[in-house]
């Protein structure tokens, strides 16, 4: 892992200790972000960025450091750690006060860390993946992009020992998104997506795809889709920082269509590889 960033400095692991009262240890009172690097470049950065400052508001924290100031810190920290593929993760906490469920009345300090984690890209995407469905037990902000993930793990492990990828959750049959991705359908060559509502987490690379899809002709719409509707449906993928655009083949045992990738997924697959060498430079 080399070096991280606590508090904005640049130290070494073995150096940094987090309080037993950090309320993010405590109560996951805080926010993260996950940056995907390739080629040593942060790709769709800024619109991490955003997103953290924008959760931190949305739980009333203060952020104590400008866009700019944490993005100067994170380069800094790819480059000492000498980076070339993979994932900057961050978190800011609320700080450090003595535990009480309400927020500190004293001034407290913001706690933020950053490291890097090496993710070699292949050039390569999944060529498809099994998963599972699941009911959504998560709370009702899943907009803000906290700490608390306990429901989410839940589902992970669900699919982990189904012997598969990805859990996809659903609120009463309506399905949200996967439990750490976001999950759209084809049919009949429209993409279809669950809107960016607080029942799920607006991710970077679902936004980046639909953005794809304007600029390129394809068919999309933002709108709830059911468990049924996903089993019939032409083709089914998932995003994230992680999986970039993959799809699913077989959901619950069942094919997918013809139980492998689809024409429009294996568009999105090119479209978006074309998107990381515009942003980051050739990877190849």
């Amino acid at each position: 892992m080399g070096k991280i960033i606590f508090d904005g400095d640049l130290k070494s692991r073995s150096e940094v200790k987090v309080d037993i009262e950090d309320r993010g240890y405590q109560f996951g009172d805080g926010v993260y972000e996950v940056i995907r690097v390739y080629n040593g470049e942060l790709f769709a950065g800024d619109m991490h960025l955003n997103r953290l400052i924008d959760s931190a508001k949305l739980i009333q924290m203060k952020v104590p450091f400008t866009i700019a100031e944490i993005k100067t810190r994170i380069k800094e920290l790819i480059a000492e750690n000498q980076l070339k593929d993979g994932i900057v993760y961050m978190q800011l906490t609320r700080g450090v006060s003595a535990r009480t469920h309400s927020f500190p009345t004293a001034e407290v300090e913001p706690v933020f860390v950053a490291y890097t984690k090496e993710m070699p890209y292949t050039g390569k995407m999944k060529p498809g993946v099994n998963a599972v469905t699941t009911e959504d037990i998560r709370w009702l902000r899943c907009n803000i992009k906290s700490l608390n993930l306990l429901g989410n793990i839940m589902a992970k492990q669900q699919a982990v020992e189904a012997g598969c990828d990805e859990a996809i959750q659903h609120r009463d049959g309506t399905v949200t998104e996967g439990s750490s991705s976001n999950v759209s359908i084809v049919v009949d060559g429209q993409l279809k997506t669950h809107p960016a509502t607080n029942l799920i987490l607006n991710g970077i690379t679902r936004q980046v795809m639909l953005k794809l899809c304007a600029d390129h002709g394809i068919p999309y719409v933002e709108e709830a889709f059911t468990v049924e509707d996903m089993m019939a449906a032409d083709e089914v993928l998932y995003t994230s920082t992680s999986v970039e655009v993959t799809p699913i083949i077989h959901i619950d045992g069942q094919s997918i269509a013809a139980g492998e990738p689809g024409p429009i997924t294996q568009k999105l697959q090119k479209l978006f590889s074309e998107e990381i060498e515009k942003q980051c430079g050739s990877i190849k």
